[in-house]
C-alpha cells in the first residue's frame, strides 16, 4: 500500500495524541481507528495495524506503573491470562467476518462507544467496597473485555477503568494502572493472531506505534490531570465525525434524501 510522507506525518500526530488520552482517560483508539479507516486502509488491516501501534502505546504506559510500583502483576495474574484468551479468541472471529459486513459495522460500533464514552460516569479518585471477587472479575471482565478489544478495540481501557472502579472497588490511580496491563495483554493477544494472518500495515503501524509510544509516556506522568474534562468531550466530537463520515462514504442517498 502507497502510503504518502504527509499521510504518514498526520498519522504519527494522531497516534500521539490518541496515546496521550488513552493513559489519561482511555478512549485513544477511537481517534486511531477513524484515521486509519480514512487513510484508506481496509477494515480488518486497519483493526490489525491499529493493534499494531495501540500495542507500543499501551506497553509504554504499563512499564511506567509496574516501574513505579503502582500495580503488582502477580496478583493480576488471572485476570491477564483471562484477558488473552478473550482477545485471542475476538481476533480470530474477526477474521471470518466478511469484510463488507465489517465495514457497515464499524461506524455503528464507533457511535455507540463514543455514546458510552460520553454518558460513562466518571471514575472517582478514591476506591470503594469491591462488588466481586478478584477471580469473578478475571473470568468475566477480562474474558468479555477483551473479547470485545480482539475484535474491535475502541472505548477498552475506558471499560476496564470503570469496571475496575465500580466492580473491583479500586481508586482511579490503581484502577489506570491495572487497564493498562489488561490492555496490553489485550492487544499482544490479538496482535500475534493478526500477525499470523499478515494483516498489519508494518510501515503506517511502526510509525503510528513510535507517536503512541511518546504520547502514552507523556499521559502516564499526568493520569489524574484536570485535562480529563477536555479530554473526554474532544475524543467523543471528533469519533461522531468520522463515524459519519465513514457512513456518508458508504451510504450517500441517506445524506441525500435528508439534505
Amino acid at each position: 500500500m502507497d502510503i504518502s510522507i504527509d499521510l504518514l506525518a498526520l498519522l504519527f500526530f494522531v497516534a500521539g495524541l490518541a496515546g496521550f488520552i488513552d493513559a489519561i482517560a482511555g478512549g485513544g483508539g477511537l481517534l486511531t481507528m477513524p484515521a486509519l479507516l480514512a487513510a484508506g486502509i481496509p477494515p480488518t488491516q486497519a483493526l490489525a495495524t491499529n493493534k499494531l501501534q495501540s500495542s507500543f502505546g499501551s506497553f509504554s504506559a504499563t512499564y511506567y506503573f509496574v516501574r513505579n510500583g503502582m500495580v503488582n502483576l502477580k496478583q493480576m495474574g488471572l485476570a491477564i491470562a483471562c484477558t488473552f484468551v478473550g482477545s485471542a479468541v475476538g481476533a480470530e472471529w474477526v477474521q471470518q467476518i466478511d469484510a463488507s459486513v465489517l465495514t457497515m459495522l464499524i461506524p455503528v460500533l464507533l457511535i455507540a462507544i463514543s455514546l458510552y464514552f460520553l454518558l460513562a460516569p466518571q471514575a472517582s479518585i478514591h476506591g470503594g467496597k469491591a462488588r466481586i471477587s478478584d477471580n469473578l472479575f478475571a473470568f468475566t471482565v477480562g474474558t468479555g473485555i477483551g473479547f470485545y478489544d480482539g475484535f474491535f478495540g475502541p472505548g477498552t481501557g475506558s471499560l476496564f477503568t470503570i469496571c475496575f472502579v465500580t466492580l473491583a472497588g479500586l481508586g482511579i490511580v490503581e484502577a489506570t494502572a491495572r487497564t493498562k496491563v489488561l490492555n496490553f495483554t489485550s492487544n499482544i493477544a490479538a496482535l500475534l493472531f493478526f500477525i499470523l494472518a499478515g494483516l498489519p500495515v508494518w510501515k503506517v503501524g511502526l510509525v503510528m506505534a513510535a507517536g503512541g509510544f511518546i504520547g502514552a509516556r507523556l499521559g502516564a506522568k499526568v493520569v489524574v490531570s484536570k485535562g480529563r474534562k477536555l479530554i473526554r468531550p474532544l475524543v467523543v466530537v471528533m469519533s461522531m465525525l468520522m463515524a459519519v463520515k465513514l457512513l456518508w462514504e458508504q451510504n450517500p442517498q441517506w445524506f441525500q434524501s435528508v439534505f
